[in-house]
């Protein structure tokens, strides 16, 4: 077993370290590094198997000018939602910390590599099952990322404003929907373990109100 942080063939290890990184280097993500994680993101199921996704990987100066002005949309829609302002210097407090990192990350958008997700729309499925199609996909994406020891991000770009911003830049047609954008990079520090609630919290057997012992 590898290292924290570094690659590694264990699933296991990787998806109990697949945090979310927001802190990257300013080392480029190589072709072939990338590549493995979309042919990962093309091995997932999809309905039918009718695979009716594509990948935009966005690493041009412009599609990244473009990106950033998504976060920057992004950000000023989250910050009063979530009550968020930029930490004090002098703060070390656990919730300053992701702030930090969260600032940072909108405030270097520009900056990186990145994938928007696309699954064309179906008039007899919903977004919700339509998400069935391609969100495997993506968490495919994140642990390919993982498991090569880059950093990954799925963030709220392609949302908001950003996403009409993003539409018209990439030339998305009106029946495809944005499913989900994702930052990638070589991380700036270590990843996991993760942070989760006990399994036992979370699982029921056979009724609702029966939590598993």
């Amino acid at each position: 077993m590898s290292s924290t942080g570094s690659a590694t063939d264990n699933l296991w290890e990787v998806m109990s370290t697949s945090r979310t990184i927001r802190r990257f280097t300013d080392a480029p993500v190589d072709d072939a590094t990338l590549t493995r994680c979309l042919q990962a993101a093309v091995w997932a199921p999809s309905g039918a198997n009718a695979q009716a996704w594509r990948f935009v990987v966005l690493r041009s100066a412009e599609q990244r000018a473009v990106v950033a002005k998504a976060a920057a949309q992004a950000l000023a829609v989250i910050e009063p939602v979530y009550g968020m302002t930029r930490p004090a210097q002098d703060d070390t407090s656990r919730r300053a910390r992701t702030n930090r990192a969260i600032y940072e990350l909108h405030d270097r958008a520009g900056e990186f590599t990145s994938v928007l997700f696309t699954q064309q729309r179906f008039t007899t499925a919903s977004e919700l099952l339509l998400g069935g199609s391609i969100f495997p996909a993506m968490q495919n994406f994140l642990l390919a990322a993982r498991a090569q020891g880059l950093g990954a991000c799925l963030t709220s770009w392609a949302s908001y404003g950003g996403e009409q911003l993003l539409r018209e830049a990439v030339g998305v047609p009106d029946d495809w929907m944005l499913a989900g954008h994702v930052v990638v990079g070589w991380p700036r520090g270590s990843h996991g373990p993760v942070r989760r609630r006990p399994v036992n919290e979370l699982v029921c057997i056979d009724h609702w109100d029966n939590p598993a012992p």
